[in-house]
């Protein structure tokens, strides 16, 4: 029986909003990983069967087919597709499950499958001018309200699970240190391909406090809890997999990273939103027979810092296996890419330690979440 393979992960270091990457076209950002990652593995850009990539704001820089320009771009001959994949934030992970999908189907041999976003030269929300239009009344109805927002979704999810300001704010300070730790460590430079004189992931604040961030505005509810200093940044960023089978990588002489074990995708409350990765996770265990502590390594997004906390909270995980490399309100959240990019993390991270099965989750818009284990060969 045919498996999936991940055979390398590469990705750019996360720009800030208006950083080194800011004027970076999202093309180039994601054909710059397409060159690595064939450069890094010796293979001919022609042997790719597809290229697989998320993206969630397609329009501006990212219109169109953002993927097959990436393709164009990297030099790649005019034989080798492109698709581009929007499931928001899960975008680029969903990627990776097609392109697992698609090898084990036997519909292709070789897959890369990533994904990019700009936030710098495409603004998040750049695709709905207004608020709500693009609901028909209908959905609105249904759920009772003007319209959906990840903000108030991370309020109420602080609210019904208890989490008080001191204690995310107290997650996300762990979130930038433990990304200073693993920058100063070396764990990311393997997996780094430098671009625009960027080496390292810029959105690290090193020497944060509870007094600094207590003077931050709360940004959704005047009274909540949720402000900048406890939410994902926004960011630009680009990821690449190369993903075959067992049997072709070993007649190209590559010696895999870790098989895709599990993936799935579940859906939750579209108003509270962020909670999805708690069903996802229950699910993708449930399918590949593993309990919560057989998993050494979990990539759960860092939207807003009540996701990561209320999953924990739920599935009764070690907190010391939770983004042990930081997260996104450490580092960034580039959207489209941040999938990809916290799957390179993860697998990178499992080989470096010996950590035999991982885990990856993320929110996602409309109640959605994507789930993936990972074990290492």
């Amino acid at each position: 029986m045919r498996d999936a393979v991940i055979v390398d992960a590469v990705r750019t270091p996360i720009g800030r909003r208006g950083g080194a990457l800011s004027e970076v076209h999202p093309v180039d950002l994601s054909a710059h990983v397409l060159r690595a990652l064939a450069e890094r593995n010796g293979f001919e850009p022609s042997s790719v069967d597809d290229v697989q990539w998320g993206c969630v704001s397609q329009v501006g820089a990212q219109a169109g087919i953002v993927s097959r320009s990436a393709v164009f771009a990297a030099g790649w001959p005019v034989s080798v597709p492109a698709t581009t994949i929007n499931r928001a934030c899960g975008s680029s992970q969903q990627a990776v499950s097609f392109a697992a999908g698609s090898v084990i189907a036997d519909q292709a041999d070789v897959v890369v499958a990533g994904g990019v976003e700009s936030m710098s030269l495409v603004p998040m929300g750049s695709a709905v001018k207004n608020p709500g239009e693009n609901y028909p009344p209908e959905v609105l109805e249904r759920f009772g309200v003007n319209g959906f927002s990840q903000g108030i979704g991370a309020e109420m999810i602080a609210e019904k699970w208890g989490f008080t300001r001191t204690r995310l704010d107290e997650f996300s300070l762990r979130s930038h240190e433990l990304s200073a730790a693993a920058t100063d460590a070396g764990a990311f430079e393997k997996q780094i391909a430098p671009i625009a004189g960027l080496r390292t992931d810029e959105g690290i604040r090193r020497g944060g406090t509870l007094e600094s961030l207590g003077k931050l505005k709360t940004v959704f509810k005047e009274d909540g809890v949720i402000h900048a200093g406890n939410s994902s940044q926004i960011s630009d960023g680009a990821g690449a997999l190369l993903i075959t089978t067992s049997e072709y990588a070993a007649q190209q002489g590559w010696t895999p990273l870790a098989r895709i074990h599990t993936a799935v995708v579940a859906a939750d409350d579209p108003v509270v939103m962020l909670t999805g990765p708690i069903a996802a996770t229950e699910k993708a265990l449930a399918k590949s027979g593993l309990s919560i502590d057989d998993i050494g390594a979990f990539e759960i997004n860092e939207a807003f810092a009540p996701v990561p906390l209320a999953w924990l909270a739920e599935t009764g995980a070690k907190l010391d296996r939770l983004n042990p490399l930081g997260g996104a309100i450490g580092v960034g959240h580039p959207l489209g890419g941040s999938g990809a990019i916290l799957m390179t993390r993860l697998v990178h991270h499992m080989r470096d330690n010996g950590i035999r099965y991982g885990l990856q989750s993320m929110c996602e818009a409309g109640g959605m979440a994507n789930a993936t284990v990972l074990e290492l060969l």
